[in-house]
């Protein structure tokens, strides 16, 4: 990754008042909203992690609160299932095709 590349961050705060840095690694707008695929931010890459392990990833709703905020709202797992399915393959169309198989 180029350190030059600024970063999307969102701080959450729990119920306890625990802060939890989350950064954003792609946006995606699906039956006309707006979702944001997020990980949990690590500052300090040089951990000697396995980069091929997999990361853990959260899916919430984007909603505009006033002119220049965002609200980050959790869905239900159905729709995240089916959003990380889009953000994955990065085709909706493939997505649509395998919901109808289902049916």
């Amino acid at each position: 990754m180029n350190m030059d590349e600024e970063l999307d961050l969102v701080t959450f705060e729990d119920e306890e008042g625990n802060q939890l840095v989350m950064e954003v690694l792609d946006y995606l707008a699906y039956e006309g909203k707006e979702y944001a695929l997020l990980t949990e931010y690590v500052e300090d890459e040089d951990d000697d992690g396995d980069e091929d392990e997999p990361i853990e990833v959260s899916i919430m709703e984007v909603r505009p609160v006033g002119e220049d905020q965002e609200e980050f709202v959790e869905v239900d797992e159905k729709l995240a299932l089916t959003l990380l399915k889009i953000f994955e393959t990065n085709d909706i169309d493939e997505v649509y095709e395998d919901d109808e198989d289902e049916e």
